[in-house]
Order: structure tokens, then C-alpha cells, then sequence
């Protein structure tokens, strides 16, 4: 017997022996990739309850695929994006997914919106094998992955997370304004509960009992019972899991009451429509918050220039929900340029999880995923609404 033919069998014996099987390898979709484009999806809330988000995520993206496609795309091909309207329906979201698989033969699922809908929709896109990118939804589903199991490592996330971000948020207040009855209302679905799970943690770690804890369904628009039920068990300190309307509506409530109680809302209270919209009632709302919201009148340089951009493309404003949008897309451009000119999804995952750092035009804290961490950033700042705006108020933030 030769020697290779011997350590064939040797090999072959051993895995005999053992009993175990190879390691289960990732399957990642070529779909998508010609040699002049890159199709990608998402879906958005265009018509829904949380179509003030979904509306300028999506022109944010389109946004970064008409400047990245102008610059020349990504070694050489251009980015197809395919939207599809979820209504924020989780049903609607598994369908807009399956069409966009089967018929659209997208690459990669980039920036799709919600928690529920996410959530609904990501089997769908890991059995096709098809990335899931940085969804607009903080929820730890999108990010923390089984290694035994190899399809999760299929989704990655740039946004901060809900859980890590209240806790530290939560501590910061608590230790700063010196809340003796912390209490919380949210929305009864994956994003209110990982709100929940943040404040849960946190008052354990600090061994502080929750004051009171109620719950709304997504959609809802009459929080008098919740605000009623917290004001009654003397609430000192209000989180909010609440988005933008339900974050309005629960503290005009607690103003018509003449309840004068400090609220903290999660990060998807942070955003320019809040103190718009809320006006008076909302002034003195905390929030968690991953980074600076620009104001024209003082952004300076590539800042101020896309903005201006912006409001010439889309005749508004920009807002904090069109640069999570954009971000979204010029992420995605980032680790596909990574990847290089012969690019396949396993090159795609490989530059995702390469540790090479991806720093946006927003000072956001900088992106890096590696091969067990698949989450950008937990760094937080708590920002307060004064005279209509958000300032700034504690940065670098950790529990």
C-alpha cells in the first residue's frame, strides 16, 4: 500500500471512529451577482403604523445607491435595490421576502424594517442561504447567533442594541437623577420586550425593584389606562418602548393628568419627528441614542453637504431614520467593495467578518464584526429634547 493511500485510511478510520460529522458549512447565495449589477432587497413600512420610518430609511437607501452607482458601484457593478412595502404586517413581510428570493433573486436582504417583521421573515432568507444586513430593528434576534448552528451566521447588525442600550441609558439616569421607582411601558411584540428585557436587567443589576410594568399592542393609540396605572403606583422615572406616536400620545397623556414624571425613551424615540410632532408635551424627553442628530443650521462639511443633498432629492428634510437608511446601504457597499471584483457570498461573509473597520460620515461609532461577533456597537449616549431639539447630554456610555 502506498503511503497516501495509507494516510487516506487512516483519515478515513479516524473519522469512523469518532463518529463525527465533517464540520456544517454555511450556505451562502450567489444569486443576485451579474457581471454588471448586485441585486438587493428590503422591505419597508410605506403604508403602515411606522411609515415615518420606513418612508426616509428608504430614500436614505435610495439615496446611497444613486451616489455609490454614479461613483462607478462596486468594482465595476452596479446596486439593484428592490423595495417592497410590509405595512409593518409581519405577513406581508414573509411575502414581500419569498418574492424577492424566488422571483428577484436578491443577493443580500439589506436594511429591512421592524422587529416583528424581521423576525418573521429571516428563516425564510437563511434557508435560501441570503444575508440579512443590518435591519432596522436593534432586537437581539439579528444579531446573536448559535455557532452549531451554520445559517445564523447569515445576519449582522449595525444599529445599537435595544437590550444593551437601555440597560445603559437606564443606568446613567439612575445614578445621575437618583430614581427610587423605575417603571416601563411597552409595546407587546420582539421590540417592546427587548425594551423590557434592558430594564429588567439593569434594576436587577442594581438591585431595584420595577415600580410598574404595563404593555400596549402595536398600533394602539389610547394609553390613558397605562399612564393612570404608573402615575397610581408613583413612578418616578417612565421608560418608553415605545416608537414615535405611542411615545407622543403616553406623554400628553401623563401632561394631561398634570403628571409631571421624567420619561426615557428607547432609541427609535430618537429621531427629529418626536419633538416635531410632540412638540410642548414631549420637551424634556430622555432617550437612548447612537449618535448626534445633525441640524442644517449647524452640520458642518460632508454632513452639511448631504443634507443639502438630500433635501434637493427628496424636497424635505433628512432625518435621523435617512441616515440609518443611507448608512445601511453605504455598509453594505463597504464589505461587498471588501470582498472583491470576483465576488461570491462566501467572499461577502468572509470581508463581513474580516474585522476591518467601516467609519460613516455621521460619527457613528465605527463598525467591525469579526467570526463570533456579529453586533457593530453598544457604546450609547442619552440625548434630552430642550427647546424642540435634541442636545446631547452623556456620551460613551456602557453598563
Amino acid at each position: 500500500m502506498s503511503k497516501s493511500l495509507w494516510a487516506l485510511c487512516l483519515a478515513a478510520s479516524a473519522l469512523a471512529l469518532t463518529g463525527l460529522p465533517a464540520a456544517a458549512q454555511t450556505k451562502v447565495t450567489n444569486e443576485g451577482i451579474s457581471a454588471t449589477e448586485i441585486v438587493i432587497g428590503t422591505h419597508q413600512d410605506l403604508s403602515g403604523p411606522i411609515k415615518v420610518w420606513g418612508v426616509p430609511v428608504s430614500n436614505g437607501m435610495k439615496m446611497a445607491v444613486e451616489e455609490i452607482n454614479a461613483s462607478g458601484g462596486i468594482n465595476g457593478r452596479k446596486i439593484k435595490m428592490i423595495l417592497e412595502d410590509s405595512g409593518y404586517d409581519p405577513k406581508k413581510a414573509v411575502l414581500a421576502s419569498q418574492k424577492m428570493i424566488e422571483r428577484d433573486k436578491v443577493f443580500a436582504m439589506v436594511g429591512p424594517m421592524g422587529s416583528p417583521t424581521v423576525l418573521a421573515a429571516q428563516d425564510i432568507l437563511f434557508d435560501a442561504g441570503v444575508l440579512q444586513l443590518f435591519p432596522l430593528t436593534a432586537a437581539e434576534f439579528t444579531f446573536k447567533f448559535d455557532p452549531a448552528k451554520p445559517q445564523e451566521r447569515l445576519k449582522f447588525n449595525n444599529l445599537l442594541p435595544y437590550v444593551e442600550s437601555t440597560r445603559a441609558a437606564l443606568k446613567y439616569m439612575m445614578e445621575a437623577k437618583s430614581f427610587k421607582k423605575p417603571c416601563i411601558m411597552h409595546q407587546d411584540d420582539e421590540y417592546g420586550k427587548n425594551v423590557l428585557d434592558g430594564f429588567t436587567q439593569q434594576l436587577d443589576a442594581m438591585k431595584v425593584p420595577a415600580a410598574s410594568v404595563t404593555t400596549y399592542k402595536r398600533g394602539a393609540s389610547d394609553f390613558s389606562a397605562q399612564v393612570a396605572k404608573m402615575k397610581s403606583d408613583g413612578c418616578d422615572l417612565v421608560v418608553l418602548g415605545t416608537v414615535i406616536r405611542e411615545t407622543i400620545g403616553a406623554m400628553s397623556e401623563a401632561r394631561k393628568l398634570g403628571w409631571d414624571v421624567t420619561f426615557l425613551g428607547a432609541t427609535p424615540t430618537n429621531v427629529l419627528d418626536v419633538p416635531a410632532l410632540g412638540k410642548d408635551a414631549v420637551e424634556g424627553l430622555y432617550a437612548a441614542a447612537a449618535f448626534e442628530i445633525p441640524y442644517e443650521d449647524t452640520a458642518k462639511g460632508k454632513v452639511k453637504e448631504w443634507l443639502a443633498n438630500y433635501k434637493k432629492m427628496f424636497g424635505t428634510d433628512a432625518n435621523t431614520q435617512a441616515i440609518i437608511g443611507y448608512n445601511a446601504v453605504t455598509t453594505f457597499a463597504f464589505y461587498a467593495n471588501k470582498a472583491g471584483k470576483d465576488l461570491t457570498g462566501q467572499k461577502m461573509l468572509d470581508a463581513l467578518e474580516s474585522g476591518d473597520k467601516f467609519l460613516d460620515i455621521f460619527n457613528s461609532p465605527p463598525t467591525i464584526f469579526s467570526k463570533t461577533n456579529h453586533l457593530a456597537s453598544t457604546i450609547t449616549q442619552v440625548q434630552q429634547i430642550k427647546n424642540g431639539r435634541w442636545v446631547l447630554m452623556q456620551d460613551n456610555l456602557m453598563f
